[in-house]
């Protein structure tokens, strides 16, 4: 059994050789490591007899073990898992938060949208692993090209409201042609609701007068999203 520190926690330099994630990362590659190695480098230590790697299992089973799902943990959250505090809490979310943010700066800053994956994939930095409903514009040019992209609203868990006059002050400002508008549904489900139904009729109808097109409504989640557009409901 490894030793313990004056806190009865079991620290790394203690693990046996071939149990430590920093070496093996160091030697083998950080590709080899699994999502609860790396998690355990974050950690440092576990407690009693039980080591980093065995209390980032315990996380990764309370997520689920989905990646996704452990970047919605809150501070509170994290830190109700035993051999988890507030500082280890505090570093796991910094470090799910880097890793989304180097996803969001690979993105090209002007994007050409050819369709609703393009959209979907545009917005994902911005509305992956958002606990609450946002709701986006994406304006474009004439060749489809985003040139601006703007948050509008941001409500609770289940809901936001949008008004339809901000999202065409936008547009105009920017003299765009065509816009796609998008919102996330925190609880994953990619039906529409009939108010998003009836906001989209109702903001298509207000931008035939205005010489705008809308070129599709966008329902996000991080496993996939509902297009407008490819459903015909627009």
């Amino acid at each position: 059994m490894s030793s313990t520190d004056s806190n009865g926690f079991l620290a790394i330099k203690n693990w046996s050789e071939e149990d430590r994630p920093r070496e093996k990362l160091a030697t083998k590659g950080r590709e080899v490591l699994t999502d609860a190695e790396l998690i355990a480098i974050l950690l440092g230590t576990g407690f009693r007899d039980s080591t980093a790697v065995d209390v980032a299992k315990t996380l990764l089973k309370e997520a689920g073990n989905d990646l996704d799902k452990l970047g919605k943990l809150s501070v509170k959250q994290l830190s109700q898992v035993k051999g988890i505090g507030p500082a280890k809490a505090i570093t796991i979310i910094a470090a799910l938060e880097l890793g989304r943010r180097r996803k969001f700066s690979e993105k090209p800053e002007l994007k050409k949208i050819t369709g609703s994956k393009d959209a979907y994939e545009y917005l994902y930095p911005y509305l992956a692993d958002q606990p609450h409903e946002e709701f986006y514009i994406l304006l474009l040019n004439q060749s489809n090209t985003v040139t601006r992209h703007v948050k509008v609203s941001q409500g609770g868990v289940a809901s936001t409201m949008v008004d339809n006059k901000i999202i065409f002050k936008y547009a105009l400002e920017e003299l765009a042609p065509g816009i796609i508008v998008a919102h996330n549904h925190p609880s994953g489900n990619l039906k529409p609701s009939q108010d998003d139904i009836s906001q989209t009729r109702k903001l298509c109808e207000a931008a035939r007068a205005l010489d705008i097109k809308v070129l599709d409504h966008i329902i996000f989640t991080n496993a996939g999203f509902y297009s407008f557009a490819d459903e015909g409901m627009l």
